[in-house]
């Protein structure tokens, strides 16, 4: 408020001026008869007492009176900004609002290093709070034959509303929309939002993306809007900055605890002070300075209860490590591993520690002498699993166990042509897919050469052979499942490919086809379990497939469904828990606020349940503990912080996504006309209060 307004708004202090005027009016003295006195000379009098406040509803008029003309004073000198649409030339618009709602949108935005001291960092909103906002503004701003729609920025990505020219529907959506712990998608959010206002009537198409930026790919392409569909990214203030320190992964092996830590780069810190979040412990800490490592000074707490049971310092240029930390005997189940000090997000510095997490465990059974590369190393199926990433332990086998208790460590199966199953293996396999297991099958020459006795069935319906191909290439328009990557795949040309009886893809799903319809990839539902199979051997004598990058995306869906269907005790947030074969699924959040509460009297909070497809299905949006019922079966799940979060690296955005005829902040609220309006009011009420008391007066004199 600057001194101009403050000065207009003072003049609210001569509401002071009726209190003394009603105080200060004199009126006649009142007068008794005495018959004496008329023998005395009359004189005039010389003092008269003061009157108490009187005719109180006059004094309120003129009161309100004086207030009302220090706020009409002070009225055109407020500005109440609020963002806003720059329309071409009146026009109705078609708006997509995409809202970041990812675990870095919850940072605090701008200085407040004092505010963490004191523990108030709470108070300061944060950038998703503040995107609501925003939303909620261009909402407000919409006008009839407007439509717009709302998409979510987390992974995945969302639609929250379709488009709509029900405004109310907007704002109602709005208000459903909360934060969560996933990680950011902004092509796919943009994708969506223009999915949505394509084939709109309105000739002006925008989208307005309120995010951070930080998706994890600093180094991707600009943001900016395509010819039809324009994009604008208004708020700067949201543009990530600061350092933060989070525990992506904590899981314990007996008496050791083992917590792995990500750190924000020092390039990322440097940039400049961020929000300092409250201590787990309740406390607070300043964070670290400005230009100084996220890790400086702080270390990692395995608590149980209010105590501190091992501890860990981090290094002050720790960018990602796994941290180990010995345990006492006797510790209970479920412990909490949390970090000391404070960052720019302070919902990821905590996280449960136990025994069910641990890395995925993918079974490999793969010839090396038929599937080697020249350069040498593990066959190319093992090479890229461990390119990929993708928190899993690769155990490679000799050969398909015979007993289902033996695959039972294994949440994925991958089996490279294999010449065909004994019954007893068969048996062991279709026994672990049932009860949730998923395996990936590929189809060559020794498997259309099985020897008697050996087969696929029930995995496999049918029989399997082998020819030369026909047709070179996949048709890359059925296998959207592979991705954008499934393009490089049209000019595939193996010497020869696996062929299936039609029986094979009944009840099936076929995710990908030879350019002649043939099958590719089918996926195979079995149980509660899964088998994918694929008519194309990982021989690089036979095809280069297993060196193409279609196949490292075939092998990250192959990992996120064994994941997805509970051969993982850890989850990232946003990715989704798949129910197959199961009837009754019950999942529950469970708070872990006070860590000496035994599991079954914590707080919980319940799951919605989706059906896709004939599938139950879970999207757990928050990190946390987890509790799962599946047919009164209990277990006990951990959802974590997706590690790319922890990248507070803003993505680049275009300038024409910033340019200033898109919007941009516009004042509002100008009160002086309803305030004069209110003026004339209490003058015409004044008038009538002081006639009426005219009126009264007289007669009161009469009366007496």
């Amino acid at each position: 408020m600057s001194f101009v307004t403050l000065g207009a708004l003072l003049v609210a202090l001569l509401v002071g001026a009726p209190v003394a005027a009603h105080l200060l009016r004199r009126r006649r003295a009142e007068e008794r008869p005495f018959p004496p006195a008329r023998l005395v000379p009359a004189t005039p009098p010389t003092a008269r007492r003061r009157s108490l406040l009187e005719d109180r509803a006059l004094f309120a008029t003129r009161a309100v009176s004086v207030i009302a003309l220090a706020v009409l004073g002070a009225t055109p000198l407020l500005r109440c900004s609020h963002l806003s649409l720059s329309r071409r030339a009146g026009a109705s618009v078609a708006l997509a609002i995409v809202i970041d709602d990812s675990l870095s949108m919850r940072a605090r935005p701008g200085s407040a290093e004092g505010a963490a001291r004191d523990g108030r960092s709470s108070d300061i909103p944060s950038r998703f709070e503040r995107a609501l906002t925003a939303a909620r503004e261009l909402a407000g701003g919409l006008a009839p034959g407007d439509a717009a729609a709302l998409v979510l920025a987390g992974a995945p990505a969302r639609v929250a509303l379709a488009s709509t020219t029900n405004l109310a529907a907007v704002s109602e959506a709005l208000d459903a929309t909360t934060p969560s712990d996933r990680a950011t998608d902004l092509d796919g959010a943009l994708d969506l939002a223009r999915d949505l206002l394509r084939g709109l009537p309105q000739s002006d198409k925008r989208i307005v993306l309120l995010s951070d930026l930080a998706d994890g790919a600093p180094g991707a392409p600009p943001i900016s809007g395509t010819p039809d569909v324009a994009t604008w990214v208004p708020l700067q203030e949201l543009e990530a900055t600061g350092q933060d320190c989070g525990i992506v992964r904590a899981d314990r092996s007996s008496l050791k605890a083992r917590v792995r830590v990500v750190c924000t780069a020092a390039s990322t810190a440097a940039r400049g002070p961020d929000v300092a979040g409250a201590q787990p412990d309740g406390g607070a800490e300043a964070p670290p300075a400005a230009g100084a490592s996220a890790a400086a000074g702080r270390s990692v707490e395995v608590r149980a209860g209010d105590a501190v049971i091992g501890k860990v310092a981090l290094d002050p240029a720790l960018r990602a490590e796994e941290l180990s930390i010995d345990l006492p005997a006797g510790t209970p189940e479920i412990l909490i591993a949390a970090l000391t000090g404070a960052d720019a997000i302070a919902e990821d510095d905590r996280a449960p520690i136990i025994s069910a997490g641990g890395p995925l465990s993918i079974a490999v059974v793969v010839d090396p002498a038929t599937t080697h590369v020249e350069t040498g190393g593990p066959p190319p199926l093992e090479q890229a699993l461990s390119a990929l990433d993708l928190d899993a332990q690769i155990r490679p086998l000799p050969s398909v166990p015979e007993h289902a208790d033996e695959l039972a460590a294994h949440a994925g199966l991958i089996v490279d042509d294999a010449p065909g199953f004994t019954p007893e293996v068969r048996r062991s396999l279709a026994a672990w897919v049932e009860r949730g297991g998923v395996a990936l099958l590929t189809l060559g020459q020794r498997a259309a050469a099985a020897p008697l006795g050996a087969g696929f069935e029930p995995l496999i319906p049918g029989v399997v052979r082998w020819s030369a191909s026909p047709v070179p290439g996949v048709d890359p328009a059925t296998a959207g499942w592979l991705g954008p990557s499934a393009a490089g795949l049209t000019d595939l040309a193996p010497r020869g490919r696996a062929t299936l009886d039609a029986e094979a893809s009944e009840g099936a799903e076929v995710l990908a086809r030879w350019a002649d319809g043939a099958p590719f990839l089918v996926r195979r539902p079995l149980g509660r379990g899964v088998v994918l199979f694929m008519t194309l051997p990982l021989s690089t004598e036979e095809s280069d497939v297993a060196l193409r990058p279609a196949f490292l995306s075939l092998l990250d869906g192959f990992v996120g469904a064994a994941r997805a269907r509970g051969g993982a005790r850890r989850l990232a947030a946003g990715e989704v828990w798949t129910f197959d074969g199961y009837r009754d699924v019950k999942v529950e959040r469970v708070r872990v606020e006070s860590d000496r509460a035994p599991l079954g009297s914590r707080s919980r909070e319940a799951l919605p349940v989706a059906e896709v497809d004939r599938r139950l299905r879970v999207s757990p949006p928050l990190a946390g503990l987890y509790e799962l019922t599946l047919d009164g079966e209990r277990s006990t799940r951990v959802v974590s912080v997706p590690e790319r979060e922890i990248d507070l690296r803003p993505r680049r955005v275009a300038e024409s996504a910033r340019a200033a005829e898109l919007g941009g902040m516009s004042a509002s609220i100008d009160g002086s006309p309803y305030v004069a309006l209110l003026l004339l009011g209490l003058l015409a009420v004044e008038l009538f209060l002081r006639a009426l008391g005219g009126r009264q007066e007289p007669a009161a004199r009469q009366a007496s």
